[in-house]
């Protein structure tokens, strides 16, 4: 068996067409463009990167992007002063702090912060509650698009055992909290689990997102299995997943690569989030 491999590039550019035409009409509706405002702190070049991409992403599809460069010494009380800006201005959508933050600055503290209307990375405590409560409004992008890979795979995801993992607050909990509400039964493994390939080999629905190289291997993988790779990590000299991507793809029937996998459709996934909070401040609750 080789597995189908899972092109996230290819998916989202499709999905990226579809949303495009959902802004424009938008954008004709309410005479104003979704605007996604991100705040990058220090010159990290993978962070700096990555807000540009997203701002072009953006770009692609009709939505306005403003990005907030800040200095590395940023105080936390200048920071959340920004937040709060940005928060009352009618003409920004979507709040996207970009992570890492530095030490003096709490991440938990900045997503408490938020307009839990304008947080279009889901985590803040009220779109967290949602989730957890089965009444999700905005959700994190990277679960969503792991969602949308699986569908795409054509896996059955109701009735089936998934295993997750990775247990952060960012991938592994709200992914596996959509992975119940389609009715899959879920584990999720971490760093104290005991013997982690017992839990992986039983799994339909694999999900690793700890960032340790080629953690997962071959014999960790159950044939058939569709294989999602979160990880993101360099190891001799290039960028790798967590997942021995030569190896599994033997056994599993679906698998995504690192990179082209996932990281496109996180930025898919913000983007649609990006509209979904326009809508909310345009049109209202549901």
């Amino acid at each position: 068996m080789t597995a189908k491999i899972l092109d996230g590039r290819a998916l989202a550019q499709a999905r990226s067409l579809e949303l495009a035409g959902q802004v424009a009409a938008f954008t004709a509706r309410h005479q104003v463009a979704p605007c996604l405002a991100a705040v990058l702190v220090g010159t990290d070049p993978a962070s700096k990167m990555y807000v540009e991409s997203k701002a072009r992403a953006a770009g692609k599809v009709g939505i306005r992007s403003e990005t907030f460069h800040l200095a590395g010494d940023t105080t936390a009380g200048d920071y959340l002063a920004l937040i709060d800006d940005l928060n009352r201005r009618d003409d920004v959508h979507g709040i996207l702090p970009q992570l890492p933050l530095p030490s003096q600055i709490d991440p938990q503290a900045v997503f408490e912060r938020i307009d839990p209307d304008k947080d279009v990375d889901g985590l803040s405590p009220a779109n967290a509650g949602r989730l957890a409560l089965g009444r999700p409004r905005l959700i994190p992008a990277t679960p969503l698009g792991i969602l949308v890979l699986i569908d795409h795979a054509g896996a059955s995801v109701e009735g089936a055992e998934a295993v997750i993992v990775g247990r952060s607050t960012i991938v592994g909990r709200p992914a596996a909290l959509l992975l119940l509400a389609r009715n899959a039964t879920v584990t999720i493994c971490h760093s104290r689990t005991a013997d982690l390939a017992a839990h992986t080999r039983r799994a339909r629905i694999l999900v690793s997102a700890v960032g340790e190289p080629r953690l997962i291997r071959r014999e960790m993988v159950r044939p058939g299995a569709v294989v999602i790779d979160v990880g993101n990590s360099h190891a001799g000299g290039k960028l790798v997943g967590d997942v021995d991507f030569e190896a599994v793809k033997e056994v599993a029937s679906a698998i995504t690569p690192v990179p082209g996998g996932v990281g496109p459709m996180t930025i898919a996934m913000l983007l649609d989030n990006t509209l979904a909070a326009a809508r909310l401040q345009a049109e209202g609750r549901p």
